[in-house]
């Protein structure tokens, strides 16, 4: 078998490069991120949306993010350190999960045009092995994009969400730059 019959082998995920997701509203609940076409987790751009747009909702009800990302995580709930990894990253700083949007800058504050467009990329190393995909996310108030880690579950072909790695600190909005 060649190198060529290697990286094309049935199963191995191909990177297209980008996808782009446009939500009307952002969900509110479980029932919500689930009635959403994108809930089928048959790609692993779909799961990466859906985090972020969940995660979009944490400032307000922490428990119905809580719910919704353990649902996009499949058969493993949250654990305790990843629910303080998200109390760390995102108190008093709810704009950051919006960042990821079009439209929304330093500048105004995060807010992002509507309807909701999010871009989720690959690049050469994103799927260095099978059943396993790092994807990005690029965030108004970052020079780079931010990753997002995935893993396929073989039995359904569904996408996971494995590690948000996308949630390090970005530019605050200009209304609280002290030197804006």
């Amino acid at each position: 078998m060649g190198i060529l019959d290697t990286l094309l082998k049935p199963g191995r995920e191909q990177s297209d490069g980008t996808e782009t997701f446009t939500f009307a509203a952002l969900p509110q609940s479980l029932a919500e991120l689930q009635a959403l076409p994108e809930a089928s987790l048959d790609s692993p751009y779909k799961t990466a949306a859906l985090a972020v747009a969940a995660l979009c909702r944490y400032a307000e009800d922490a428990d119905a993010v809580l719910e919704m990302l353990n649902f996009l995580k499949g058969p493993e709930d949250l654990s305790e350190m990843e629910k303080q990894f998200l109390r760390d990253r995102l108190a008093g700083k709810g704009y950051k999960p919006l960042s990821f949007f079009d439209g929304a800058t330093p500048e105004n504050g995060y807010t992002p045009r509507t309807p909701y467009r999010i871009t989720v990329s690959a690049n050469p190393h994103s799927f260095p092995e099978e059943n396993w995909a790092t994807l990005y996310v690029t965030s108004g108030g970052a020079d780079s994009p931010r990753p997002i880690r995935l893993r396929k579950k073989p039995s359904t072909g569904q996408w996971f969400l494995n590690e948000l790695q996308c949630l390090s600190d970005i530019r605050v909005p200009a209304s609280q730059d002290p030197w804006a």
